[in-house]
């Protein structure tokens, strides 16, 4: 018998990674595609359900504004998950190359 919460986990998983290749500007794409594809299994379900609220809340140029240290991000949206993708935005992990391709 399979853990239905597992493979519910599992499948939300799944289609944020894939949410986080084609989100709608280019640069979100790649750096939300890279962050979910390097981090998303290690995710707690909290930190997945705060993933998914973040992507439906907020438009693509604000996110990368807030991500990217243009804009301050607002004290209520200033959460550890936000934190840990802005960290991994200027990570050596994510600069060292620019050009990632999408998921085929």
């Amino acid at each position: 018998m399979t853990d239905t919460t597992s493979d519910t986990l599992d499948a939300r998983r799944r289609r944020l990674i894939y949410r986080s290749w084609y989100c709608g500007i280019k640069e979100m794409d790649l750096l939300l595609g890279r962050f979910a594809k390097t981090h998303m299994a290690s995710l707690t379900e909290e930190e997945v359900d705060a993933y998914e609220q973040l992507l439906a809340d907020n438009n693509d140029p604000r996110l990368y504004r807030w991500i990217t240290a243009q804009e301050d991000v607002p004290a209520e949206l200033d959460t550890a998950l936000l934190r840990k993708i802005r960290d991994y935005a200027t990570s050596p992990a994510f600069t060292k190359s620019p050009f990632t391709e999408a998921p085929q």
